[in-house]
């Protein structure tokens, strides 16, 4: 049976899996119907742009890591289910937010800086690796906010 620190770590778990694939969601419809204007008239463009639409992906990929470290450390996953004080739960909950909350502006965010580079990139294609750095730039926030997380979860 579980705890009330066990349902607020669960509740942390869910959070940082959920918050950062939504922005990652968001952020690659954006890019997406921006490609969607490109490549009917541009098709030999479509790997430059999917690369470009699949950056703000990566939230997505962040937010799964924290959930999969968590499950992992609380025995959920591959060991014996661990028993949590309250104080311990809202630890987990807390430090799932930096990544959750930032995962979730920077995706959107970053899907439109990436839009705006696939357009960039329909009307110049030597620009295209530009437009990636562009995009990339963003999820610098997201890193931060990542190892934040990291550095409370190792702190309990």
């Amino acid at each position: 049976m579980m705890n009330f620190g066990m349902v607020m770590a669960l509740v942390g778990v869910a959070i940082a899996a959920s918050l950062g694939p939504i922005g990652s969601a968001v952020g690659m419809a954006k890019a997406g119907n921006a490609a969607s204007g490109v490549l009917p008239e541009k098709p030999d463009l479509y790997g430059r742009v999917l690369v470009i639409q699949a950056l703000p992906g990566t939230q997505a990929i962040y937010g799964f890591l924290v959930a999969a470290l968590y499950l992992t450390k609380l025995g959920i996953v591959g060991g014996d289910l661990a028993t949590l004080t309250a104080h311990q739960g809202f630890a987990y909950l807390f430090a799932s937010i930096p990544v959750a909350l930032v995962g979730l502006v920077s995706g959107i965010y970053q899907g439109q800086v990436a839009a705006s580079a696939i357009t960039m990139t329909g009307k110049d294609s030597s620009l295209a690796t530009r437009g990636m750095i562009l995009a990339a730039m963003v999820e610098t926030t997201q890193l931060l906010a990542l190892l934040v997380t990291v550095l409370i979860w190792l702190s309990f």
